[in-house]
Parts: structure tokens; C-alpha cells; sequence
């Protein structure tokens, strides 16, 4: 294991390089020149020169690239060039508040989606079954915002159970008051493409043989799907959670913006529209970064969750 983890580490290191390589040249030679951003349209050229000067712009590509890696390395990624607030220090405090909406939604959907996919597996071409397919079906096709403005209608305007929007700085009070909502909206929208997917990886091992041999011994239902049903089936299941975990980020920003939350994800939307490099630059970094991690975790769980597994 420590072999394999170490292994895996130094792999990271080139696939890191090339993200940092892709991410410098996309905005170096795809993106807007970041003096004539900041000069604005009334800035003389003696200005924008002076200003290419300041950023560094008028160094040898190399030269830009090498403080561009000394940026990652440090932390240091400058200032915002839209409010002058320090990139790391504006990713520090938005965070928590990502982080509050994120990862209750990412733990509902897992915990959720597994026992009701299971459940629906087991009674496979039922009226159960179908009606939940069809219904999974619809909800896939509806929109994101009109879960939005329904919650926000129905059980913030309508009936008072929560605030339609607003954050404070209290952890335990946005977390009990003004998370939920989101986070219900969040796992309303997910649950329905993650029981077809699980129970699809359910249907897929109830029919292999040890199941029926299980069963020929006696073995309960339950004992079945919970001790050798479910435990092979976490295999596709922590792969798509490794999967699905940028599409919570995405996800969550959106609310973010719906829900007036100053998390990551609405400074990310801000930082599109004011062409703010160093954010952007930023966040695609942490999140080349996260993705791998989260990879590397996934794989030393499939060693946890079946011993068979072997790492190379």
C-alpha cells in the first residue's frame, strides 16, 4: 500500500505539470490581454505598457511561466484585479461556505441513493419499478432553476419553512437555517439520474451466480444484498463518486448565485465576468488538484472495500 501510494504521488507530478502548462498557455495566448482589462477602454497605450510592465507581461514566456509555477508552489497567486483582495485569502474565506453547502449534498446523495436503489432493484419489473423509473426519467429532464423557483416558492414564500435567501457569520446558523433549503434542492436534482445508476450496478450483481449460490445456502435477502450484493457493487459506485464530485462543485455554485451565498462558486461566476485571471487561474489549479486527490482516494477505497483488489 505505502509503495503504491507513493507511486501514485509521483505520477501526480507530471499530470499536475501539465495542467499548470495547459492552464498558462490557454490564458496566455486564448485569453484577452490582461493590461487592456485592467487599463479599461480609456487607457492610453503609455498606461497598458506600464501596466504589462507591472504584471510582468513583457518577460520571456519562460520566464512568465516560472513565476506562474512559483505562484502555485507559494500559494501566492497576487491580488484580485477586480476588488485588490488577496486570491488566497479570498479562496480562504469562501470556502466555509462552499463547504457547507457541498458536502452535506455530496453525503444526502450517496446514503440516500444507495438503500433506494437497492430497494428498487430487488423488486425489478414491478409497478415499483417502473414507476420510479418514469419518474426518475421526468425529473432528469426538469431543470435545475425550476427546482430552484419551486423551493424558493413553495416552502420559503408559501409556507415559511426556511429563508428564501441570505448567509450570515455564524457556521451552525447558516447550516441550520439557510443551507438546508439549497441542500434539499441539490439532492432533489441528483437523485434521480444516481438511483437509475445504482441500480443499474445492483440488477448487474444480483444476476451473477454467487448471488444464487448464496441464496441456495440459505443466506437471508438481506443477509444477500447487504454482505455480497452491496459490497461489490461500491466499486462502480466510489468511481462515480470520484466522478461526481466536480459536478457537485458546478452544482453548488449555481445555488451559490440562487441562494445569495458567498461561497467559491459566485466569486467564480463574478470572476468570468470581470476577467479576473488570477481567480480563474487559481481555481483551476486547486481543482486539477482536488480531482486527483480525490482519485487517489477513491483507489485506496476499493482496497478497503474489497481486499481482492490489487493495486499496481
Amino acid at each position: 500500500m505505502a509503495a503504491y501510494l507513493i507511486r501514485r504521488l509521483w505520477q501526480m507530478i507530471p499530470t499536475l505539470l501539465g495542467v499548470v502548462l495547459l492552464v498558462f498557455f490557454l490564458f496566455k495566448y486564448f485569453g484577452s490581454d490582461p493590461a487592456i482589462i485592467l487599463g479599461g477602454l480609456n487607457a492610453s497605450p503609455e498606461q497598458i505598457e506600464s501596466i504589462r510592465e507591472q504584471l510582468g507581461l513583457n518577460k520571456p514566456v519562460w520566464e512568465q511561466l516560472w513565476i506562474f509555477i512559483q505562484q502555485i508552489v507559494t500559494f501566492d497567486w497576487g491580488k484580485s484585479w477586480a476588488t485588490n483582495e488577496s486570491v488566497a485569502n479570498l479562496f480562504a474565506t469562501r470556502l466555509p461556505a462552499t463547504l457547507t453547502v457541498t458536502v452535506p449534498i455530496l453525503i444526502l446523495e450517496v446514503l440516500l441513493a444507495i438503500p433506494f436503489a437497492m430497494a428498487v432493484a430487488t423488486v425489478r419489473g414491478s409497478l415499483t419499478d417502473r414507476t420510479v423509473m418514469v419518474c426518475s426519467t421526468v425529473a432528469v429532464s426538469i431543470s435545475l432553476l425550476v427546482y430552484v423557483i419551486l423551493a424558493q416558492y413553495f416552502f420559503a414564500f408559501r409556507l415559511g419553512w426556511f429563508p428564501v435567501q441570505g448567509w450570515t457569520g455564524s457556521h451552525w446558523t447558516n447550516l441550520t437555517t439557510y443551507a438546508p433549503l439549497p441542500v434539499l434542492v441539490a439532492v432533489a436534482v441528483a437523485m434521480a439520474p444516481q438511483i437509475r445508476l445504482y441500480r443499474s450496478f445492483f440488477l448487474d450483481e444480483i444476476g451473477h451466480d454467487y448471488v444464487r449460490t448464496a441464496r441456495a445456502k440459505g443466506m437471508t435477502e438481506g443477509t444477500v444484498l447487504l454482505k455480497h450484493v452491496l459490497r461489490n457493487a461500491m466499486i462502480p459506485i466510489l468511481t462515480n463518486v470520484a466522478v461526481l464530485l466536480p459536478g457537485v462543485l458546478v452544482g453548488s455554485f449555481l445555488l451559490e448565485v440562487f441562494f445569495s451565498i458567498p461561497g467559491l462558486g459566485r466569486e467564480l461566476l463574478l470572476a468570468v465576468n470581470r476577467g479576473d485571471y488570477p481567480v480563474l487561474q487559481a481555481f483551476a489549479i486547486y481543482l486539477a488538484a482536488l480531482t486527483m486527490t480525490v482519485n487517489l482516494v477513491v483507489d485506496l477505497l476499493y482496497k478497503l472495500v474489497d481486499p481482492r483488489v490489487v493495486l499496481k
